[in-house]
């Protein structure tokens, strides 16, 4: 990847270098057959239109999928995070554009767009409500995964990183180039930059630096007319809508330019497990006091789960609260300031580890360490689960009665968990408008209501969807209200979808729990960009016209 991207790529001037006699490969004939039987919708020359807008040098059929392909099932499912969305009775794509190259995703959006078949972008898989590569309606996925490459230049603090690749991998990318820098974003290895970015991005070091969108300057996209474009060319107002108002309503993310972050060259984790006999209550209830208001180098983590008790004779259940922090510094200053300001969490120097920023990645994901650093190109989680997530935010402490009642709650339901995440620092100082992410000042912290489970079956899944919603509906009391805030990239189909063709009012259910007050200036923008609302699902950003 070149350090400038180009400002606009013209779809004519490329059709313009192809062979006018360029054939269908046998390829082709058989996926038309495919498409034009399973959708009255689509036309007999959708694959040829994909020919005949694919470069000779970079031919398209190289980087399709069908049904009728060996390889369509683990392409399909490589890229699926959520067990909930891979069971015989999920609807399959038509086909898979596995893009090898840029014109790839410039001749899908343009014959997926004349010929009206709808379009799922994923970037890694990591959508909850498996969106990027799931509709009800006729599809293709266009697939990133290929479009992975990272240019690190330290010298000016930026990289380019294309949306197929992950976190991890930029991470890595990173530590080979420097021992000094970084990037705010997930914790978890996997996720993918084009949807991870795009709906926000946060991680360990957002109350240091804000979100990944607070760090990004460029961007290279595909609009709805097929041509590339970058900031310049894009103007301010699509810049501003695709960092943090979800990208797939306005184009594809092709690449994204970030400003790197600097880190200490030794930084400090720990992790500290209270249990209510243990005082957790009293630890908690001081923890949402001080969390958000800490030093901006220390973000501590609160997951709070339900057990069994397990210590000698007890029986019955309890709450595991686990404290685990990452101090962009050393052991001496973090144990100074968690004395102050911290006390009843009793830190000692022994549950302190210190380490290379880089290593620290490895520790929130429960990896030994030690282990080599290569681990985070994994690409792959290591087994798949079913899952349900859920989010709020919270503005102000949770009185100690109001805790007791949510351990009461947890302990009955006892398969759903909750991290909290604080804020405060940096998330202060930006404002709401700055982009399209408006939780800011006046959170304390953000919820994520977690339920995972094994096994199959859809009354297992039912109940496990239930579980996570009663919780929910338990802490209704303690949370934001009017709107009811929830966080984009913890994707959430209960609070509210849309249809293909549905308009403001039912997009305005979900976008002002995501959006708040941004969400009128998206919908203006999506107006001006893509006015027949061709890039939709059923969480996106509608055109006023619909």
């Amino acid at each position: 990847m070149s350090k400038k991207i180009t400002t606009i790529h013209h779809p004519h001037k490329i059709w313009s270098m192809m062979a006018s006699n360029f054939h269908l490969p046998w390829l082709f004939s058989i996926l038309l057959f495919s498409i034009s039987s399973a959708s009255s919708d689509s036309v007999p020359d959708f694959l040829q239109c994909l020919s005949n807008h694919s470069l000779p040098s970079y031919r398209i059929s190289e980087a399709i999928y069908t049904p009728q392909n060996s390889s369509f099932s683990d392409v399909l499912q490589s890229y699926i995070r959520n067990l909930r969305f891979m069971t015989s009775d999920t609807p399959k794509p038509l086909l898979i554009v596995a893009a090898m190259h840029e014109t790839h995703v410039q001749a899908t959006v343009i014959c997926a767009k004349n010929h009206r078949v709808e379009i799922r972008i994923r970037s890694s898989g990591h959508d909850y409500e498996g969106l990027s590569y799931v509709s009800s309606l006729p599809f293709l996925i266009l697939d990133m995964f290929n479009l992975r490459e990272i240019s690190i230049h330290v010298a000016n603090k930026t990289a380019w990183v294309q949306a197929g690749a992950t976190t991890g991998e930029l991470y890595y990318r990173i530590a080979e180039k420097s021992n000094i820098h970084g990037f705010p974003a997930g914790v978890c290895t996997t996720l993918g930059a084009g949807g991870h970015f795009s709906g926000g991005g946060y991680g360990t070091m957002m109350r240091k630096y804000g979100l990944s969108v607070d760090n990004i300057v460029d961007a290279q996209l595909v609009d709805v007319n097929g041509r590339i474009l970058d900031r310049e060319s894009m103007g301010e107002d699509l810049f501003w809508a695709i960092r943090g108002g979800g990208g797939s309503s306005f184009g594809v993310i092709l690449a994204w330019k970030i400003s790197l972050v600097r880190v200490p060259e030794t930084v400090t984790v720990f992790k500290v497990a209270r249990t209510l006999e243990e005082g957790a209550t009293e630890i908690v209830s001081q923890w949402q006091e001080v969390a958000s208001d800490l030093d901006d180098d220390l973000f501590i983590r609160l997951s709070l789960n339900a057990g069994d008790k397990n210590r000698g004779n007890k029986s019955g259940k309890t709450i595991k609260a686990s404290f685990i922090a990452l101090f962009l510094g050393q052991t001496d200053r973090l144990l100074s300031l968690m004395n102050e300001s911290f006390p009843t969490l009793k830190l000692q120097r022994s549950d302190c580890v210190e380490m290379r920023w880089v290593d620290s990645l490895l520790f929130w994901l429960n990896i030994p360490n030690g282990t080599p650093v290569e681990v985070l190109l994994d690409r792959i989680p290591k087994g798949k689960i079913y899952l349900k997530r859920k989010s709020d935010y919270v503005k102000k402490p949770i009185p100690v009665e109001g805790l007791e009642g949510i351990w009461r709650v947890m302990m009955e339901l006892g398969e759903v968990g909750m991290a909290w995440n604080p804020y405060g620092g940096r998330m202060n100082e930006i404002p709401e408008s700055a982009t399209p992410f408006p939780h800011r000042a006046g959170n304390i912290f953000k919820i994520q209501y977690s339920a995972n489970w094994v096994e199959d079956g859809i009354n297992v899944t039912n109940r496990y969807l239930s579980l996570t919603r009663e919780l929910h509906k338990a802490m209704t009391p303690f949370v934001s209200s009017s709107p009811r805030e929830a966080f984009l990239n913890y994707r959430d189909i209960d609070i509210g979808s849309s249809t293909t063709d549905g308009g403001f009012a039912e997009a305005a259910v979900y976008g002002e729990e995501y959006f708040k007050d941004n969400f009128e200036r998206l919908v203006r923008i999506k107006t001006v960009v893509d006015p027949d609302n061709f890039f939709v699902n059923e969480q996106s950003i509608p055109p006023a016209s619909n």
